[in-house]
């Protein structure tokens, strides 16, 4: 059984390097070796929520992703990523700046749980959950193409504004990533109805036993938030 927990950075420590190192290990996996989410400069930032999954047996991190609320201190993933291409980036998340923005980053999951649906599909779920309660009304992203197809699915647009119709070279010349942005988080008007559903449900406890089916097989998680 695997366990869903939601913290600040800044209050584990601990999480957060294995984090680090597990999403390292995945990157390097397909060739990666530097892309402006994986640093760690983020440990420090009070405004970052970590979502990961832990396995309730031996306590290892099997996948995870990240929200950073955009503050005046730390510029969001994004911008560090594709600012030297684009830098209109940086004024078209700063228009929302007021109304509350971040983005989702840094998802990653292990292979061991690879098909369970566990890395992307719930991790995006719970992340979207939390945009109440972090005092997010909109969200960005950079996806990979594998990726984009759960963008729209959440509800997420191509932010045509930018690149070339909202795509990047990113992280390397080969590797195509794709700039998306969730413009309503509260009421997730495009995100598809089963998709809400469950989000909508994770919003209403704190803690919450979740069985859910993906592919034909049955997954058994404990969402928990260490948010007040």
């Amino acid at each position: 059984m695997f366990r869903l927990i939601a913290f600040k950075a800044v209050d584990d420590p601990e999480r957060c390097q294995k984090f680090i190192e597990g999403h390292r290990q995945v990157l390097e996996s397909i060739g990666v070796k530097k892309v402006t989410s994986a640093n760690d400069t983020w440990v420090n930032n009070p405004d970052v929520i970590v979502v990961i999954v832990e396995s309730m047996e031996d306590g290892l991190i099997y996948g995870g992703a990240r929200i950073h609320k955009a503050n005046a201190e730390f510029p969001l993933p994004i911008v560090e990523a594709v600012e030297d291409l684009d830098k209109s980036i940086r004024d078209i998340i700063n228009k929302d700046l007021d109304a509350g923005t971040g983005e989702v980053c840094g998802l990653w999951n292990s292979r061991k749980i690879t098909g369970l649906g566990i890395g992307a599909i719930f991790m995006s779920k719970a992340c979207l959950a939390l945009t109440p309660k972090l005092g997010l009304t909109s969200l960005y992203a950079l996806l990979a193409p594998t990726t984009v197809k759960l963008g729209f699915e959440t509800g997420y647009e191509i932010l045509t504004e930018v690149g070339n119709n909202g795509t990047f070279y990113y992280p390397k010349l080969d590797l195509i990533a794709t700039a998306m942005k969730l413009h309503d988080a509260i009421n997730l008007p495009l995100t598809t109805p089963e998709f809400r559903e469950s989000v909508f449900k994770i919003r209403n406890n704190k803690r919450l036993l979740i069985e859910e089916n993906y592919r034909g097989r049955s997954v058994q998680l404990e969402y928990t938030s260490y948010l007040e």
